[in-house]
C-alpha cells in the first residue's frame, strides 16, 4: 500500500490501493455517489464513496475542512479533468476515519477568496491552506535552498550572528529589548548584521552569508515589514566588481531555476543618471517615458514664472505620454496635477500634438521657435501628451518620476512579463537632515567614499559620493551593499563629517574601532531583501502574501494580537515603569 502525496498518482497507477490523508475541500451527493475532494499541500484528489461502503454516512455527514484517512483503490475517471494534475483519476474509497473534524470556517479555502485581509490575517493558519499562500511559501524556500547551495559551491560559509545587540544610531528605529540582569540598560534587535559580519571580515572569514532576519521600527507599507529577512553577503580582499558578479551569479541561477529565464547582465547607471532620466534611485526601466530637461528651449522666453525658475536655478523638465492624447481629458489633468502637488509641484502644463499642432495649456506664452523646438527635442508624435513642471531640481524630479509611475501604471504601460535589474552605483556619501540640522551618512556610516572624493569628506559634503550600490529590480529596491571603510582614519573622518564627536564614536563602536587596529582586510557586501524578491517572482504588490505570519500597516498580528500588555511583576523584574 502507498501512502504519498495526492499529485504524486496518475493514471499510471490505476488498480493500485492507496493510504490518503488531508482535508476536506468539497463535498458533493450526486446521485447517491459521494463525491470528496481531498486536498494536501501538493493538490487535490477526487474520491468516491458508494452507497454500499460502511462508511457511507459518515462521508455524507463530513463538513468542509475536516481532516480524514482513507484507503481506497485508484480508478480512471470517467469525465476527466484536465485542469488538476489527477484529473485523469478518482480514488474508490473502501474505507474512512474522520481524525477531526471542522467548525464552519470564517471563509472559503480557494485559491482565490474575498474575504478582506483582515480576516484572512486573523485567521492565518487557515489562510496558509490557500493554494497561493502555500505555492509563496514554498517558492521561498525554493529560492533560500538555490541560495544557499549557489553561496556555498562559491566558497561562501553561512554564519549566524546575535540577535541581541548593541543599540547604536544612525538609520531607522531600533527594536530595544529590556536587560532583567542589567536594569536601565537595553539591547537592540538588529536592523542588519552590518557590523558583525565586518568583524567577520576582519575575523578572517573573507567569505560570508547568512540568511538573516532583521527588524526595524518603521512606517510600514506594501512591500516592508517590521521584522524581515535578507540574503547577507560579505567578502574580503574584493571590489565592487566582485560583488556583483556574485549577485548576478546568484539572480541568474535562481531566475533560471524558478523562472526558466537566462538573465542577460544587468545595466549600470548612476544615482545622478536615475534621478535625471527618471526621476527616482529605484526606476523600473521596463517601459519609457524619460524624463527630458527643455529647460534650454525657454532660455529666452518672456513668461515671468519660467524665466523666474530658470534665473533663480531651477529647471524645466517633461515627460511624453507616447499616443494616448485623445483619451486625457480636462477633468483626468486636475487629478494628474493634484497628484503632483504631493510632490511640492505647484502647477503641471501640459501639451497635446494633433495634426501636427500643438494645444494646450502653456501655448499661449510659447514663441514659434519654442514650439518647433518642444516638437523637435521630444521627438512628438501624433497624440502624444506632454507633461511639464517648472520649479527646483529635486522638486521636478521627484514629482516628474512619481507621475511617470501613475501614468504607466494607469495606462498599461508595462511589460509585466519582464524582469529588469538595474545597478544604481556611486550614491552621494551624506544627505542633509533638517529634522537633526545636519548632515547624515546616506547609507551607513561604515560606506567608503569614493577614491576621487576623499578629500571632499569634510570640504564639500553636497558633492561627496560614495562606493555605495542598489541593485533595483522592476521599481523596487531589491539591495543595498557598498565597500567598507577597512582603514581607522577614514573612519574617524566619516564620523567628523557626520558630527559625531570622537567621544560618541567611542561610546557606540569603540569595540568595532579597536577591531581595525588588528589588520582589516578591504572588504564589501549586500544585503538581498528575501520577501521583495519573492514577491516580485510570485508575481504580488504586497509583501505580507509571502509572509508565514505577518504584521499589519500598525505592526500588529491580528492573529496573536502581539503586541501584548505585560504584567506589573515582569516589569519591575525589569526595572521598568510605563510612562
Amino acid at each position: 500500500m502507498k501512502k504519498f502525496n495526492n499529485i504524486e498518482f496518475n493514471i499510471k497507477n490505476v488498480g493500485e490501493e492507496v493510504e490518503l490523508y488531508g482535508w476536506v475541500q468539497k463535498k458533493r451527493n450526486l446521485g447517491g455517489l459521494v463525491f470528496i475532494d481531498l486536498r494536501d499541500r501538493s493538490g487535490i484528489i477526487q474520491l468516491i464513496v458508494k452507497p454500499e461502503n460502511l462508511f457511507y454516512d459518515l462521508a455524507s455527514s463530513l463538513k468542509t475542512e475536516s481532516v480524514i484517512k482513507v484507503v481506497g483503490t485508484i480508478s480512471e475517471r470517467e469525465s476527466k479533468n484536465p485542469k488538476l494534475p489527477t484529473g485523469e483519476i478518482e480514488v474508490i474509497v473502501d474505507n474512512l476515519e474522520l481524525i477531526n473534524s471542522s467548525v464552519d470556517i470564517p471563509f472559503e479555502i480557494g485559491g482565490e477568496t474575498t474575504a478582506l485581509e483582515d480576516t484572512r490575517l486573523k485567521y492565518r493558519y487557515l489562510d496558509l491552506r490557500r493554494e497561493n499562500i502555500k505555492d509563496n511559501l514554498i517558492l521561498r524556500h525554493k529560492v533560500t535552498l538555490i541560495t544557499r547551495n549557489f553561496l556555498s559551491e562559491n566558497g561562501f560559509v553561512e554564519v549566524e550572528t546575535p540577535i541581541l545587540c548593541v543599540p547604536t544610531p544612525e538609520g531607522a528605529r531600533d527594536y530595544l529589548v529590556p536587560s532583567r540582569i542589567s536594569n536601565g540598560s537595553f539591547y537592540a534587535l538588529p536592523q542588519s548584521p552590518q557590523i558583525y559580519k565586518q568583524l567577520l571580515m576582519i575575523g578572517g572569514m573573507e567569505k560570508y552569508f547568512q540568511i538573516a532576519r532583521c527588524f526595524r521600527d518603521e512606517d510600514l507599507r506594501a512591500d516592508r515589514q517590521p521584522e524581515f529577512t535578507q540574503i547577507d553577503i560579505e567578502m574580503s580582499f574584493a571590489n565592487e566588481e566582485d560583488i556583483w558578479n556574485t549577485t548576478e551569479g546568484l539572480m541568474q541561477k535562481i531566475f533560471k531555476e524558478i523562472k526558466d529565464i537566462e538573465l542577460t547582465p544587468f545595466q549600470r547607471l548612476t544615482y545622478n543618471e536615475c534621478i535625471d532620466r527618471f526621476g527616482s534611485d529605484k526606476p523600473d526601466t521596463r517601459f519609457d517615458m524619460e524624463i527630458k530637461d527643455i529647460t534650454n528651449i525657454f532660455s529666452k522666453t518672456f513668461f515671468e514664472i519660467f524665466s523666474n525658475i530658470i534665473v533663480n536655478g531651477g529647471v524645466i523638465n517633461a515627460i511624453v505620454l507616447k499616443g494616448l492624447a485623445s483619451t486625457i481629458s480636462r477633468k483626468d489633468i486636475d487629478k494628474l496635477t493634484e497628484f503632483v502637488k504631493i510632490y511640492k509641484a505647484k502647477a503641471l502644463s501640459y501639451l497635446k500634438y494633433n495634426n501636427s499642432e500643438l494645444t494646450g495649456s502653456i501655448l499661449k506664452i510659447m514663441s514659434d521657435n519654442e514650439k518647433k523646438e518642444i516638437i523637435e527635442q521630444l521627438d512628438l508624435q501624433e497624440n502624444d501628451m506632454v507633461f511639464i513642471i517648472a520649479d527646483n531640481k529635486k522638486i521636478v524630479k521627484t514629482a516628474l518620476g512619481a507621475l511617470r509611475n501613475k501614468l504607466a501604471n494607469d495606462y498599461h504601460l508595462i511589460d509585466e512579463s519582464k524582469y529588469n535589474f538595474l545597478w544604481v552605483t556611486d550614491f552621494p556619501m551624506f544627505e542633509y537632515s533638517e529634522e537633526e540640522q545636519r548632515f547624515v551618512a546616506a547609507h551607513h556610516p561604515f560606506t567608503s567614499p569614493r577614491v576621487e572624493d576623499m578629500d571632499k569628506l569634510l570640504t564639500d559634503k553636497e558633492n561627496c559620493y560614495s562606493r555605495a550600490y542598489d541593485l533595483v529590480l522592476n521599481g523596487y529596491e531589491l539591495l543595498s551593499g557598498s565597500v567598507r571603510i577597512h582603514d581607522s582614519k577614514t573612519q574617524a573622518k566619516v564620523f567628523e563629517a557626520i558630527d559625531m564627536t570622537h567621544e560618541e564614536a567611542r561610546e557606540k563602536f569603540g569595540f568595532f574601532l579597536d577591531a581595525f587596529q588588528y589588520g582589516a582586510p578591504p572588504h564589501c557586501g549586500v544585503g538581498i531583501g528575501l520577501e521583495r524578491l519573492i514577491m516580485i517572482l510570485a508575481g504580488t504588490d504586497n509583501i505580507r502574501d509571502v509572509v508565514a505570519f505577518p504584521k499589519t500597516a500598525s505592526a500588529s498580528c491580528l492573529m496573536t494580537e502581539a503586541p501584548g500588555k505585560v504584567g506589573t511583576k515582569q516589569l519591575d523584574e525589569l526595572g521598568i515603569a510605563i510612562k
